[in-house]
């Protein structure tokens, strides 16, 4: 048993040195080798070990041979040398307690907060150029939408109007809503400004603001209900006083 934990540990440690070496990300590497996310983040994690025709694959991706990835070398980082200070030896604590939902949810955060700085560069930082955006009013109304267990909808007025950036990703946005609630997270949190895009047609998977009862929601777009991605609310049935309201293009 601790041979085999050893070997998916080197294997682990190997995969990250090469990913790095090569710059390649996670997703590419999913594509690469025709896994899903989860499956290649255990690989890392060391918590499962590839099939041998996939080491094969991976070898033959990076251009190294298969002992490069199955064996322990010097040159490959020691990842349990690495020295931690308090709150990142906590954040780890709290990691290895989240289920397999959990830990995924914050992989793909991760992930994409990643992909976001490598973009346009960390908040508040003057090293790199920073583009500037002419603003736009939109329609915000305070928190009228329920992430939670559904929220009425009073008037169709809205509270305020608030800028954002004419981006061209916000092109389409129609009005801002405020969301009430923790149903949708880690996606978004209660307090979140959402941006919408004011449509009727949305596609199954896409988050959306949805009137039903006369109770306002934003939710993920099932095939025969509205899915909350926190998993302690329930999911909740559509039936024929379901409206579309709108579709979330992001949050400021």
């Amino acid at each position: 048993m601790s041979n085999n934990l050893g070997n998916k540990q080197i294997m682990a440690k190997n995969i990250l040195y090469y990913m790095e070496k090569r710059n390649k990300t996670r997703q590419e590497m999913c594509e690469a080798l025709g896994v899903k996310y989860t499956t290649f983040t255990d690989w890392v994690k060391g918590n499962s070990y590839p099939r041998i025709d996939k080491i094969e694959l991976m070898a033959n991706y990076f251009g190294i041979s298969k002992a490069d990835l199955v064996e322990e070398h010097s040159s490959a980082p020691n990842i349990s040398g690495f020295q931690l200070v308090p709150a990142e030896i906590n954040l780890l604590k709290k990691y290895n307690g989240l289920d397999s939902y959990g830990k995924e949810m914050v992989d793909l955060t991760l992930d994409k907060e990643t992909e976001r700085i490598e973009k346009y560069g960390k908040l508040g930082e003057s090293s790199r150029p920073v583009t500037a955006f002419p603003m736009r009013l939109i329609s915000y109304y305070f928190k009228n939408a329920s992430a939670g267990t559904g929220q009425l909808v009073i008037d169709n007025l809205p509270d305020k109007d608030i800028e954002i950036p004419d981006k061209p990703e916000y092109r389409n946005v129609s009005y801002a809503i405020g969301v009430n609630g923790s149903s949708m997270e880690p996606a978004f949190q209660d307090g979140d400004i959402l941006l919408v895009e004011a449509t009727q047609e949305i596609e199954v998977g896409d988050i959306g603001i949805f009137q039903i009862n006369n109770e306002c929601f934003v939710k993920k777009l099932g095939e025969k209900e509205l899915i909350s991605l926190n998993k302690d609310y329930k999911n909740i049935p559509l039936d024929e006083t379901a409206a579309t309201l709108g579709k979330v293009i992001g949050k400021l």
